[in-house]
């Protein structure tokens, strides 16, 4: 009979133990005191059923040094593209309730036959009118120029599968942070507006550039889709934009699910106007902040 008191006591305790790990790891809405810390390692291990991976990270400054645990992933979008050994980079959410992982965005290692190309530096675009385009957004909805006419705006190229650090994943991060920022700006929402466009449209449908999207901003973030949209459209009407703006991309004969790509970031004026073009990726959110406020 002592036996099996004192076995029952170990199993409840095992049981208290594992329910009490799980509570304080169960991802949460972040309060307002919510601790965060950028995050960069590797995936060890990946739990798509309980929305977990297993990371051995760098060390977090400010935090923890680096090893090798479980983290929870609240984005859903991650889980088509997380694998094993894939590198990533997101925020650590640390908060009372708990801790998780949000912004994530994967930067595989690039593949060595794939080399960027460069942007076409004989387009020159400034003060022309951008031509009229029909793209469908992320939600998917039919959208065109006369939609950004009166806003202050900043058009951006990627694609989501790009594993690229300085390339697609650097654009988007800049272009979610502009969005979040933006957001918490009343006199600047309703004034400028960013467009990522993307150059993969059998993969990258609306469904995907929105979990895309969301991946970036943050799942609980308050920001919408109103400020940063997302795109895509036919090959054609796609390739005209690029032209028009310098942009080349070509698919990686050595990878079929690649690109080979230029960078082409451009401030168009409320009037169409372009005014200004970043041809590379030397250029942050607040420089492009800088050159929105400009146009007005």
């Amino acid at each position: 009979m002592n036996f099996m008191r004192y076995f029952l006591l170990i199993l409840f305790s095992v049981f208290l133990f594992t329910a009490c790990q799980k509570a304080d790891t169960q991802p949460q809405n972040a309060s307002a005191n919510a601790k965060r810390y950028e995050l960069k390692g590797r995936i060890v291990a990946v739990d798509k059923a309980q929305k977990k991976a297993t990371v051995a990270h760098e060390k977090v400054e400010g935090y923890m040094d680096a090893m090798t645990m479980d983290f929870p992933i609240k984005d859903d979008w991650v889980w088509e593209d997380l694998s094993k050994d894939a590198e990533i980079r997101a925020d650590l959410i640390v908060d009372k309730d708990g801790y998780w992982l949000e912004k994530l965005g994967i930067v595989a290692l690039p593949n060595p036959n794939q080399t960027p190309l460069p942007a076409r530096e004989d387009v020159a675009q400034i003060g022309n009118t951008v031509p009229d385009f029909t793209l469908i957004n992320q939600d998917g909805k039919k959208i065109n120029l006369k939609d950004y006419r009166g806003k202050a705006t900043a058009i951006t190229f990627i694609y989501s599968r790009c594993p690229l650090p300085e390339y697609c994943i650097l654009m988007s991060k800049h272009f979610s942070d502009l969005a979040n920022q933006l957001n918490e700006n009343a006199e600047l929402k309703d004034k400028i507006r960013l467009l990522s466009i993307s150059f993969d449209p059998a993969t990258d449908t609306p469904a995907k550039l929105k979990e895309y999207g969301r991946g970036y901003l943050g799942k609980d973030s308050k920001t919408d889709f109103t400020v940063w949209q997302l795109a895509t459209g036919t090959d054609k009407e796609t390739k005209t934009i690029a032209d028009f703006f310098g942009l080349r991309y070509e698919v990686d004969q050595n990878d079929k699910t690649q690109f080979n790509h230029s960078l082409r970031t451009v401030v168009v004026a409320p009037d169409g106007k372009v005014r200004k073009v970043f041809a590379g990726n030397e250029w942050t959110s607040a420089e492009l902040l800088k050159e929105l406020e400009l146009v007005f």
